[in-house]
């Protein structure tokens, strides 16, 4: 399987902060789906933005690949946080989800024919084919997170990004969100940083604890050894019980769900 995402040695840091991440080391390949978990101020967000190009490094590198020769570019979809998403900009979700071409479109230009139905087909794949026209400050957490994950893999990315698309808290689509990305991820490599990873364990494919520095976990199924190991420099605020991840509590008397599963 080819490589498509090298990190080596990399460190990043702010006049405030110096060190948000130290000698960080990752490989990311075609059709993976790699989860990442941590505290708030580990360093997940300024990751992702470093993988964007949107921060500097201090020192290290992240290096691209294309069918296994190295390039200086791949075409990246992000789905970013929805705190950074003004919903009172007049856009209409049609439009939000076309803006994703922009970047194969030269300025003033209009967009094609074959461009406009391409929205469509995405707009329906999101279940959003009945909202197209309606302005995004209308629309529901979870529409809005289907409407901004259109806008990032309507230009066919080789790399799709998801920073904590379980904050739009929309329950009620989040099973469907997920099959769409197990759908999407069966031609494009996604990465997806949330802190619910008792959600997301059942879709990703392998893991990384990112508190400063970054943890590798290959594969799901996660070991005792790997949790004790991990926690003294991932100590990840999520608790579940049996085989949850991450952190994995014993039976103890007074907790109704252990007993409900002796």
């Amino acid at each position: 399987m080819n490589k498509i995402l090298e990190i080596r040695n990399l460190s990043v840091g702010y006049e405030d902060h110096p060190n948000v991440l130290t000698n960080v080391n990752l490989d990311v390949f075609d059709q993976d789906f790699l989860g990442i978990i941590g505290p708030n101020g580990g360093g997940k967000t300024t990751l992702l933005k470093t993988i964007l190009g949107l921060v500097k490094p201090i020192k290290g590198h992240v290096s691209f690949f294309k069918n296994g020769v190295k390039t200086d570019n791949i075409n990246i979809g992000y789905l970013p946080q929805i705190n950074q998403i003004d919903k009172k900009f007049p856009i209409s979700v049609h439009d939000v989800i076309l803006s994703g071409l922009t970047i194969k479109r030269r300025i003033f230009s209009p967009y094609t024919k074959a461009q406009k139905e391409k929205v469509e087909v995405i707009a329906r794949q999101m279940g959003l084919d009945k909202l197209v026209d309606r302005p995004i400050g209308a629309l529901s957490g979870g529409q809005l997170q289907r409407t901004l994950l259109g806008r990032a893999i309507i230009d066919n990315p080789d790399l799709l990004i998801l920073d904590e698309p379980n904050s739009y808290v929309d329950k009620r689509f989040e099973s469907d969100f997920y099959k769409i990305l197990e759908d999407i991820n069966k031609s494009t490599s996604i990465i997806l940083v949330s802190h619910d990873i008792g959600t997301v364990i059942s879709s990703v494919k392998n893991i990384a604890c990112v508190n400063e520095g970054l943890h590798y976990h290959s594969g799901t199924n996660i070991s005792t050894e790997w949790l004790e190991e991990s926690y003294s420099t991932c100590p990840i605020e999520i608790i579940g019980h049996g085989d949850l991840p991450h952190r994995v509590l014993g039976k103890h008397e007074g907790c109704d769900c252990c007993k409900d599963n002796d």
